[in-house]
């Protein structure tokens, strides 16, 4: 049977998926979404890879999927077992030996997020709704309230432990409006980090929330 075992950002909540997990199953797939603790500063990058590599349960034929700060536990999972295939959504994609926190500088993030804003007439200031749930329905932004919570910084300052990514297909997905982390800017990641051409589909950040039946659509394909 068709496996994924799909990683949410910052936060580490599971309810993320909740659009696409069942989705996935409808079409005869299985479908775990990985809940990490993100608000516990005793938890790392070592305790998040535990926790996936838990639930992809020694599949080989698993489709691990990644969203955002998702990325860096990826490419440690992937250093660890064999996959079938990783799919890397709006992801930070990190250099062997980096930290998350060190990321933002090293890719020039800043300036290419307050680039778009300005370019496409949106506040280069952060706030949630500009940069997070500007295409989500509120109804759905409202039933994800309860379930948010803070990234810890421990995740930040663990390093990425792994010396290269794995000979397996990895396809990048971007968004088209996502703000938080721009096209052009991960087009340039991408190219740069994995030589990789990502694939574009609409949406923004939290496209799993905004754009569930196109996402769940590529990742049925991607299999």
């Amino acid at each position: 049977m068709t496996s994924y075992v799909l990683v949410p950002g910052a936060g580490g909540v599971a309810w993320y998926w909740s659009r696409v997990a069942p989705r996935l199953e409808a079409a005869g797939a299985t479908a775990v979404a990985v809940d990490l603790p993100g608000d516990d500063e005793s938890a790392g990058l070592a305790e998040y890879v535990d926790l996936v590599v838990a639930a992809v349960d020694g599949d080989p034929d698993t489709l691990l999927v990644a969203q955002s700060l998702g990325g860096f536990t990826a490419a440690m999972v992937a250093a660890r077992m064999p996959l079938r295939a990783i799919v890397l959504v709006n992801a930070m994609i990190p250099n062997p030996g980096e930290r998350a926190g060190e990321w933002w500088d090293a890719t020039g993030w800043s300036a290419a997020r307050v680039a778009a804003a300005e370019r496409n007439g949106y506040p280069a200031e952060f706030d949630l709704h500009t940069y997070f749930l500007h295409d989500v329905d509120a109804a759905v932004a409202a039933e994800g309230e309860p379930y948010q919570r803070p990234e810890a910084d421990a995740v930040f300052a663990s390093v990425c432990d792994f010396t290269a990514w794995p000979d397996v297909p990895i396809h990048v997905v971007t968004a088209a409006d996502d703000r938080f982390f721009p096209l052009d800017f991960q087009r340039r990641i991408a190219r740069e980090r994995l030589g990789l051409e990502p694939d574009v589909l609409p949406g923004g950040h939290l496209i799993a929330l905004s754009q569930p039946e196109a996402l769940t659509n590529y990742l049925l394909s991607a299999w």
